[in-house]
């Protein structure tokens, strides 16, 4: 017998809204739920402030998070990206010397932690979506949970390979590409779920961002074809873009100016973090794949420690945070790794 889930998804997402609601009255808050695009809309010619943070690792409290969010409530996020890890090996022993291999989510919650920030904070939380660890079926799932919920926006990624392996493997039945995770929930927008025979079911209304390299994907061949996919993305019905970190902004005005010229006409976010201690000088450029400019690493190379590091990665991204700003950018989106000293200081000299 087929189910009716356009009534099944739409009762229990107003029970959800309800309780959700009750949350917010009793808290004196009320839930924000605005679209990322609607944000930049309502405040167009005005650069926004936007941080990304990491999941507590399993066994820690969330009482972390709230404490780095806590300290930069005071220049009005708008809205919050929570990240997603995907699984990875560990190895137990078991018996006489043998290894098991068992897989672990480190960093899980991330749907929980959106709903306790809309709820915490009045602010609208970004989950990520990845394609890695994740089979079709739990993707629609989670997708479900966050539309019962409110959570409309989503950021969709194809995800990093799990740690141990370096190359990227996807479920077996799952998706091996962010465009194909893309069409998925651009599918469900238009009311097409994995079951075909569903009567009736409910439009979900995500708005999407996508990821971008202002110095290419470390997997492409080369920019113009980087280019390609991420057009493909926004044909799809991507709704913005937020870029990988960088530290030369040429590189980054370069590339908005290659994807109108390429017909990409979406907002474009760019992603920033400081530098805080030596070691990034090479871990940076080998995890993300990016350059570091000249300058940045003579007065890095310069520093006595890492507390000298760190004031010379604040001073460096306020200079990059103002030209950016000049240059008209929608929001600066600073990735905090749940940190809030160093970003709130460059918050401070900027908005």
């Amino acid at each position: 017998m087929r189910r009716n889930l356009g009534f099944l998804l739409k009762s229990q997402r107003d029970f959800y809204k309800f309780v959700f609601q009750s949350i917010f009255r009793t808290s004196n808050l009320s839930l924000s739920n605005l679209k990322v695009t609607e944000h930049l809309k309502n405040n167009a010619g005005k650069t926004l402030f936007s941080i990304e943070i990491l999941p507590p690792m399993k066994g820690e409290s969330i009482q972390n998070i709230f404490s780095a969010i806590d300290a930069l409530m005071e220049f009005k996020p708008l809205f919050i990206d929570v990240t997603y890890h995907r699984e990875e090996f560990v190895y137990k022993e078991i018996q006489q010397g043998l290894l098991k291999k068992e897989l672990t989510r480190k960093r899980p919650g991330t749907v929980a932690i959106c709903a306790a920030l809309m709820n915490r904070y009045k602010v609208d939380a970004v989950p990520h979506i990845i394609c890695g660890g994740f089979s079709k079926e739990e993707t629609e799932n989670a997708l479900i949970d966050l539309n019962f919920l409110g959570i409309d926006n989503v950021l969709v990624l194809r995800g990093d390979p799990v740690k141990s392996e370096g190359v990227f493997a996807p479920h077996p039945d799952g998706h091996k590409h962010a465009t194909d995770l893309l069409g998925q929930v651009t599918a469900m927008n238009q009311g097409k779920y994995l079951d075909t025979n569903l009567q009736n079911p409910v439009r979900t209304d995500f708005c999407i961002g996508v990821a971008a390299y202002p110095e290419k994907h470390f997997e492409s061949p080369n920019l113009p074809t980087d280019m390609k996919y991420l057009k493909m993305k926004i044909d799809m019905g991507a709704d913005y873009i937020v870029t990988q970190m960088f530290f030369d902004n040429q590189a980054f005005f370069d590339f908005v100016k290659k994807c109108r010229e390429s017909g990409i006409n979406v907002p474009i976010i760019p992603g920033l973090k400081p530098m805080t201690t030596k070691a990034q000088l090479s871990a940076l450029p080998r995890v993300f794949h990016i350059d570091m400019p000249q300058d940045l690493v003579k007065a890095v190379e310069q520093c006595k420690d890492n507390d000298a590091v760190k004031q010379v990665g604040i001073e460096w991204c306020i200079q990059q945070s103002k030209e950016l700003m000049q240059f008209g950018v929608p929001t600066l989106h600073y990735y905090t790794m749940s940190k809030s000293t160093a970003i709130k200081e460059i918050a401070s000299a900027v908005f």
